[in-house]
């Protein structure tokens, strides 16, 4: 019943996408030590956020980031702390897209931030279940929700095996992985 479960979820998600996904749209490779993902960036639904990404994607700043914080039944969240736990200098804030009618599924990518809606820089997440606690759903502080931008393409499969480590608390962080999750390099491939 739970495999019936997922495939169910896994249809679901594959045609909420569909009318979203378009052979144009912005791809980026995400290389770990643990394996590879592609993502489909959305512009038409999350410009702002689209560009930023993409500015960091293509001056290298993700490049020997870590994904800092799993959380297996959750999400994995990088791309603003290297392996030394040191925070890098990221540009300005942009504005919350999260009333673009994406949603945080399985399988998104959605702009970490602070309690501060308009607090987003360079720090994404990897929503690794359906999490509608962190949609949109009013324009108030509480509730104005995470910008979801994309989604993985390719490589589930490297997404889970980086939910599935074990993890510890470090230099103030908790859920940080014991042996780091390495972002080797993010690149746009189309």
């Amino acid at each position: 019943m739970l495999r019936r479960s997922f495939i169910t979820a896994a249809l679901a998600a594959t045609l909420l996408f569909s009318a979203t996904a378009k052979a144009d749209n912005p791809r980026v490779l995400i290389e770990t030590n643990l394996g590879s993902m592609i993502i489909e960036l959305y512009p038409n639904e999350a410009p702002l956020t689209v560009a930023n990404f993409l500015e960091y994607v293509n001056s290298g700043f993700y490049d020997g980031t870590i994904f800092h914080r799993v959380i297996g039944n959750f999400m994995i969240q990088g791309g603003g702390i290297d392996e030394q736990m040191r925070r890098k200098p990221t540009r300005d804030p942009i504005q919350n897209e999260a009333d673009n009618g994406l949603q945080n599924r399985i399988g998104t990518i959605a702009m970490a931030r602070t309690n501060d809606p308009h607090s987003a820089t360079s720090q994404f997440f990897i929503n690794v279940a359906n999490n509608s606690s962190l949609d949109f759903r009013e324009k108030t502080p509480r509730a104005w929700g995470y910008t979801v931008f994309g989604r993985v393409v390719d490589g589930m499969r490297t997404v889970n095996q980086i939910r599935t480590q074990p993890t510890t608390s470090r230099n103030g962080y908790q859920d940080v992985p014991i042996n780091p999750v390495v972002i080797e390099r993010i690149r746009q491939i189309q």
